[in-house]
């Protein structure tokens, strides 16, 4: 990571933004703060390239608008959105609008931070993007089409509860199905199911 690396944190909550100030500078981010949205949009003309950490639910211009923003202008920043817990549906449709990733709060600092770095190495390898478009195309043509539907339930924000009923099976049958999803995809987490899934074009725009 570059000693210089930029993270621009925008939250209209001034303890998240203090917090995360402490916690990205002790990790040797370079953080500059921004309190909304029309802020940094303001600013963004003559910021160094970087990475965008910011809430989704704010007032004014909220992550799904500044997305839109960035995704219509000039300036190509990775951007890594922070949502509310169970707020998938919010997720997926940010990662629609161009957003690298997302967080649900709490979460945990090492798994921002690596976030971060990652969106940071991304960017300068654009070039890999049609590569790992194929190798997730493999991936979903390993599921079976059980596990398949669980997926799509999974990255459409749905319950184990929900889709057992959706497919009428158990909700402990959709936890094995869900279990394989993840090994065959091979997600981590479920941001990185969401992530996986719209590479490969299973989350329709």
């Amino acid at each position: 990571m570059p000693q210089s690396a930029k993270v621009y944190v925008i939250d209209d909550d001034p303890a998240m933004r203090d917090s995360l100030d402490f916690l990205l500078g002790s990790a040797g981010f370079d953080v500059r703060l921004f309190d909304s949205a029309r802020a940094f949009l303001d600013e963004l003309a003559g910021l160094e390239q970087g990475c965008v950490v910011t809430d989704v639910r704010m007032p004014g211009i909220d992550g799904l608008e500044l997305l839109r923003r960035l995704s219509s202008g000039p300036r190509k920043l990775p951007v890594i959105v922070m949502t509310g817990h169970g707020d998938v549906p919010l997720a997926v449709e940010a990662m629609k609008l161009g957003a690298l990733d997302f967080l649900e709060k709490p979460f945990e600092d090492d798994r921002l931070i690596s976030m971060i770095e990652t969106a940071l190495a991304e960017r300068e390898s654009d070039s890999k993007t049609e590569a790992l478009s194929a190798d997730m195309a493999a991936r979903v043509a390993s599921l079976t089409q059980r596990e398949r539907q669980v997926m799509q339930g999974l990255v459409t924000g749905q319950s184990n509860k929900a889709i057992a009923r959706e497919y009428d099976i158990s909700p402990r049958t959709v936890e094995v199905y869900r279990a394989n999803v993840m090994t065959k995809m091979q997600a981590g987490n479920l941001s990185e199911l969401v992530r996986f899934a719209i590479r490969a074009g299973i989350v329709e725009d």
